[in-house]
């Protein structure tokens, strides 16, 4: 098969027995978007007609003996292009829409015009090697691929400063995509926890930079989270200024304004500014400004009167200008006694319950109340900064009961524990006894989603422990997460039990929300309760029972996590089963890599000298070398610095096969400076050996902002 783009015009085979395939892409196209596919593939298509009439083939490419496993992805890739059709009046513009899967492909996936090239593990899927994870991250990949045809393709970029334009904005309408098929509140507690836990610490350290950044050596290192993710935080507060029908204008206007044209970031907030009659130049801020905002809210009763004053900070960025007042929406609802929202309106202002802050500091004055009310703030994670009100453990035990928006009910169980672990109240006993109060009243919520309830039970991790304070001290932070989790699950273990039993018939299901739902609340209770007796066969029983992989894998976690009794057996089967299967192997792989304990970096180091280790393979490296560095703070982050080493030593060799995806592994190292004691020297000792190691204009990119 010869795969171009555009429309296919032509296919011949030559006298000589080689083949000839002519492509025509009618759309003004940067080079860049360009792509050709040669190989021995099959694929699953459909014929389907758009919404405005035009007959279009889609379908999808893979190798012969992956093709079965390709169903999913064709599904999905029509259920984006309607929802494009719907949401944003986006047709498709050429006779055929064709996604490759490719097994060694470095990034997820290309939006190439017309021929999307895939990482496979985004696009290879059945129930016995995907999990319910796997489907949902395919689902919104090839989304996000398809939605670029407008919102990068037909519409471009002037310049790689303007990076976020394309993809900021189309993760925003990715992330929507998957909103609108599945829930909402847990789409969006998802987004937040990826931003919190990464963003805002990329944000906070020495690779900060603005999403459109002023400079840049080499542009691979600026495919970030801070323009992907933040990025498409201000599309999304953008959104919630103007609403949703004067959004949707100001799309209209800028993708009939640039259709066929480079554009930059101001023709985007001029087509806004256009449709709504709002100046915007303040708000064009978020686009220049580096770091995380932060809000300080206090609080103020007397005799009927209820202040909130909101101030305004930004952190002053080394190599970056001071930061200015950003133009920001909030969301707020304030609560009475009984738990009931109150329609109030505060002094001058109307009762939408979202502010506008645009100064330093901001005052909300409510006349007329009989007591003083419980305030909630940033509904829905209305503006990426960090808030800080001085609530009791009592108060944010209330909120994760009575919120009327789920993600802040997640929200405020994420302040409570957070504030636990870091022993930010005065009467910690009292604090970590409201925690599990919480924690109680969501478990016996049977009205609850359980996929929400499933969210809420994941406590906050070590990267977003770690973002809230200035020294990192590593052995601290793990220590308090894990005795929390010992005692919480000790006080619901009879609540786990009873919920992990009453889920099992509809998790037993297929790929249905339902069954999700039920699968990642199940799989949650599995882990909590083989904290208090790992030689328990509970997770062997549901391995050995498993019919799907989100179970086989959640109970093979448990038992590598816990290193419990037939952990072994388990592994081995595992391994045998699959061992032919590259995507599922990777499964494995990240198991042994991430297990938190010191002596992984052993067990990595056996992976390494193995043949399950492929260099040359981007999955195999992110599986095992990224999982151990990103996903396992115990072994990475080990006292003696044997973490750091075991992935300097490794670097060099990755950077001469692959300089993207070992320059993705350096960002481990993001926050070194501020690590406790004598791990700060072991890691800048590493990353100067590095220096000398590596030469891609990638590595020395970013060795340069690390070490400056």
């Amino acid at each position: 098969m010869l795969l171009g783009n555009g429309n296919p015009l032509d296919s011949t085979t030559l006298a000589d027995g080689r083949h000839q395939a002519v492509w025509e892409n009618p759309h003004p196209t940067p080079c860049y978007l360009f792509a050709l596919v040669a190989g021995a593939l099959d694929s699953v298509s459909r014929d389907i007609v758009t919404g405005d009439g035009h007959a279009v083939r889609l379908a999808v490419w893979a190798a012969p003996d992956d093709v079965p496993r390709c169903g999913f992805a064709l599904d999905a890739t029509e259920r984006a292009l309607r929802w494009d059709e719907q949401r944003f009046g986006r047709y498709y513009d050429l006779s055929q829409f064709n996604i490759v899967a490719a097994q060694d492909f470095t990034m997820g996936a290309m939006e190439n015009k017309g021929l999307n090239i895939f990482n496979a593990r985004f696009i290879l899927a059945d129930q016995d090697t995907a999990t319910d994870a796997d489907y949902l991250g395919i689902e919104s990949v090839i989304g996000h691929e398809y939605f670029h045809n407008w919102s990068g393709n037909r519409v471009t970029l002037r310049d790689w400063f303007q990076l976020s334009l394309k993809e900021g904005l189309t993760v925003f309408r990715d992330q929507e995509f998957t909103s609108d098929m599945h829930s909402r509140a847990v789409k969006r507690i998802e987004d937040v926890r990826l931003l919190r836990a990464r963003q805002f610490a990329e944000d906070a350290g020495a690779l900060a930079h603005p999403v459109r950044p002023p400079e840049y050596r080499e542009i691979n290192n600026f495919y970030t989270l801070t323009v992907y993710e933040k990025g498409a935080e201000i599309v999304r507060m953008l959104h919630t200024l103007l609403g949703e029908a004067t959004f949707r204008a100001g799309m209209d206007r800028y993708f009939a304004d640039n259709d066929g044209r480079a554009a930059t970031v101001e023709d985007f907030l001029h087509a806004h500014e256009a449709a709504s009659g709002r100046d915007l130049s303040q708000f064009a801020r978020w686009y220049s400004q580096a770091g995380t905002p932060r809000l300080h809210v206090h609080r103020h009763w007397e005799g009927g009167c209820f202040r909130l004053r909101i101030e305004q900070t930004a952190p002053t960025i080394a190599g970056h200008s001071g930061p200015q007042p950003l133009q920001m929406p909030l969301r707020y609802v304030l609560y009475d006694a009984s738990g009931a929202a109150l329609d109030v309106a505060p002094d001058g202002g109307d009762g939408s319950g979202l502010v506008v802050l645009d100064r330093a500091s901001h005052e909300l004055v409510f006349n007329g109340l009989d007591a003083a009310p419980l305030p909630a703030f940033n509904q829905g994670f209305s503006a990426p900064v960090k808030l800080h009100c001085d609530y009791t453990p009592a108060e944010l035990a209330t909120l994760a009961r009575i919120e009327r928006d789920p993600f802040n009910r997640w929200d405020a169980l994420q302040q409570l524990a957070k504030a636990v672990l870091l022993r930010q109240f005065p009467d910690p006993h009292d604090a970590g006894a409201a925690l599990s109060d919480a924690i109680g009243a969501l478990l016996d919520d049977d009205a609850a989603d359980p996929a929400f309830v499933a969210e809420c039970l994941a406590l906050p991790d070590f990267d977003t422990l770690a973002d809230a304070v200035d020294i990192i001290d590593v052995d601290a932070l793990l220590a308090a997460r894990e005795d929390m989790l010992d005692l919480l699950a000790e006080d619901h273990v009879e609540r786990l039990q009873r919920r992990y039993e009453a889920l099992a018939s509809v998790a037993a299901g297929g790929i249905d929300g339902a069954a999700i739902a039920a699968r990642a609340l199940r799989n949650t209770c599995l882990s909590w309760i083989s904290r208090l007796d790992p030689t328990a066969a509970l997770a062997s029983e549901q391995f050995a029972a498993a019919t799907n992989m989100t179970d086989r894998l959640g109970a093979l976690r448990v038992l590598v996590r816990f290193d419990a009794p037939g952990k072994a057996e388990a592994l081995a089967q595992f391994q045998q089963r699959y061992r032919d299967d590259a995507l599922v192997t990777d499964k494995w792989l990240t198991l042994v890599a991430s297990r938190p304990q010191p002596e992984a970096i052993d067990e990595v180091r056996a992976l390494l000298d193995s043949s399950w280790w492929i260099p040359t393979n981007p999955n195999r490296v992110r599986a095992v070398l990224g999982s151990f560095a990103r996903l396992n703070p115990v072994a990475f982050h080990r006292a003696d610095g044997a973490g750091y080493a075991l992935l300097v030593e490794q670097l060099p060799r990755l950077d001469a096969v692959n300089p993207q995806v070992a320059a993705r592994l350096i960002g481990a190292f993001e926050s070194h400076a501020r690590l406790l004691g004598s791990r700060a020297a072991l890691a800048r000792s590493a990353l100067v050996r590095l220096r000398a190691g590596v030469h891609s204009r990638d590595a020395q990119d970013l060795l340069k902002r690390l070490l400056a």
